[in-house]
């Protein structure tokens, strides 16, 4: 199978950079796969697991937004929060997602807390994903 670079970056460092042969993606709109020679665009993430495919296995990894660029140097992910599932410290995710509640309810009617609220249900997903 054809492989092609992938770029894992959040604010803290870069996680990851290396050939793969697919990505999976939890994109805003929709989840999608990348492979090699995949057509160029960018787009938002969602909350969710992305996973890896090398030669060597799978790895997931829990994201909780950002944005991809996929193009002719190969994906490149910017993530506001990412690290492997199996290092997810479940207590301190829940506080992320304790957090998000709080904001949504603290924020004022209209646009912004729409956006804080299905952040937050967002993360509550992610959550069962961790924890299912």
């Amino acid at each position: 199978m054809a492989t092609f670079q992938f770029n894992l970056v959040s604010p803290e460092k870069l996680l990851f950079a290396g050939a793969v042969n697919q990505v999976d993606v939890p994109g805003a709109e929709g989840d999608f796969g990348v492979l090699a020679g995949h057509a160029s665009f960018v787009t938002t993430l969602r909350p969710g697991i992305l996973v890896m495919h090398r030669d060597s296995g799978a790895l997931r990894v829990a994201v909780s937004g950002g944005f991809a660029e996929v193009g002719d140097a190969g994906l490149t992910i910017l993530a506001d929060l990412a690290m492997p599932v199996e290092d997810v410290n479940r207590e301190t995710f829940a506080g992320y997602v304790k957090e998000a509640d709080e904001a949504a309810a603290a924020a004022s009617e209209g646009p912004q807390r729409d956006k804080l609220a299905l952040r937050a249900s967002q993360l509550r997903q992610l959550q069962a994903m961790l924890e299912g």
